[in-house]
């Protein structure tokens, strides 16, 4: 897949160039929009620098705006060239020094030149900027180029993606939706920036002060969400969990419906870190998270509290067998659990930690209008220590009559399921 990508795009580059009759101004607009983007990504790595400060790692690339704008103003082989600066810059500035892989920066580029040379053809088949003065029929045309560079870019990544993970999400296809709008918007200001360029090649200095309050904009959007996920599970952090719990709980009393809690532990996990160290039991609570996500709803609200616990808050459910369903769902998650296989490397070479087990303990949340996030997490606190009692890796649901406000729970009336053996970490 990323071997047709890269030849194609070497293909229509050399047919560009074949057929290409520069001007002067074509030429000197080009060095602007790549000095430009140069400019850009200089601007740009002093905020990623404040991100990676406060532990994100990525980069947020909006080089779309230049390498748009060149698609729809230049020749397509002089859009190419623009567009072949930037990523080069890009490659040497940024990436390299991220150790990103050199393929996949080859193959990215690969994707926006090809989305550069439709865009432009789009552009020359429907009137060439000239048009876009000709009211609606040039706003269709300015569109539609737009439609089919997006397209062509999102698509050819998206393939890539499914050729090498069938089991694919569409959000890993195409991207969260916060990330797609932030490409439109780069679209919209490319287009924008374009449509200026052609009253005066000086408005491109008015162009960097929307770039860098966009590019200010994902930053704090990027740290909002770095800040309420737990950066070893991807989980929602426990004061994250603990507010939009509380937010659920206010909207199931108003709406009279059933929410449940789950709290869970994983036994033993002290001797999986003693045995084969941290880095191991960090990956064996991104194996556990991805087990408990897996077996709830994607609605349901699933937390990381402390080291090796867990919550999840389960709204909606059926009624009538709100508890048997919640039952069923923690001994699921029970089950999963206890079929974990986590490869994990080790100074004495790689090895599967397996036999893990997790104990489980959960509640009917009350719904008496006093009934705080902390008092239902105390009686599914208990369910789960009357679980590890029992043996751990077992699954307790309480039966409880609603706290009254200050005081303690009444004592709960637990049911067990059927238990498995103790966890213990093996090498493969």
């Amino acid at each position: 897949m990323l071997a047709v990508v890269e030849t194609s795009a070497l293909v229509l580059v050399g047919a560009s160039w074949a057929a290409l009759r520069p001007t002067v101004g074509t030429a000197v607009l080009a060095s602007v929009l790549a000095a430009a983007g140069i400019v850009h990504t200089e601007v740009a790595t002093g905020v990623e620098r404040a991100r990676r400060r406060v532990g994100e790692k990525s980069y947020t690339d909006l080089s779309t705006i230049w390498t748009f704008a060149a698609a729809l103003l230049l020749p397509a082989a002089l859009a190419t060239a623009t567009i072949a600066v930037i990523y080069t810059y890009l490659w040497f500035r940024v990436w390299k020094p991220a150790r990103f892989p050199l393929f996949r920066h080859t193959f990215t580029t690969s994707t926006v030149l090809l989305a550069a040379v439709a865009a432009r053809e789009v552009v020359e088949r429907t009137g060439g900027s000239e048009a876009w003065s000709t009211g609606l029929a040039g706003l269709a045309a300015l569109a539609c180029a737009t439609l089919v560079y997006a397209a062509v870019n999102s698509l050819l990544i998206a393939l890539a993606v499914a050729t090498s993970n069938p089991d694919a999400k569409p959000a890993d296809l195409f991207g969260h939706p916060d990330d797609i709008a932030v490409e439109v918007a780069t679209l919209c200001l490319g287009a924008m920036l374009a449509l200026t360029l052609t009253v005066s090649w000086w408005f491109v200095l008015f162009a960097f002060v929307p770039i860098l309050v966009l590019q200010r904009a994902v930053m704090f959007r990027e740290l909002a969400d770095a800040a309420t996920t737990d950066g070893k599970t991807g989980l929602l952090t426990a004061a994250a969990w603990n507010a939009r719990a509380g937010e659920a709980m206010v909207r199931a009393r108003r709406e009279r419906t059933s929410l449940a809690m789950l709290v869970l532990d994983l036994d033993h996990f002290k001797k999986v870190n003693d045995t084969h160290g941290h880095l191991a039991g960090d990956r064996v609570l991104a194996a556990v998270a991805d087990a408990v996500r897996a077996e709830v709803r994607g609605d349901d609200l699933v937390g990381r509290f402390g080291g090796e616990e867990f919550v999840v808050l389960l709204p909606g459910l059926p009624a009538g067998r709100a508890t048997a369903e919640l039952r069923a769902v923690a001994e699921r998650i029970r089950q999963r659990v206890t079929t974990l296989v986590v490869p994990v490397e080790t100074p004495d070479g790689p090895l599967s930690i397996r036999n893990l087990s997790i104990s489980v303990g959960g509640t009917m949340v009350p719904a008496a209008p006093s009934t705080t996030v902390e008092q239902a997490m105390a009686i599914a606190d208990r369910a789960l220590y009357r679980a590890k009692d029992a043996g751990r890796n077992a699954v307790r649901i309480a039966d409880h009559s609603a706290p009254r406000p200050g005081s303690a729970p009444e004592p709960d009336r637990t049911q067990e399921a059927a238990e498995a053996p103790r966890a213990e970490p093996e090498a493969s």
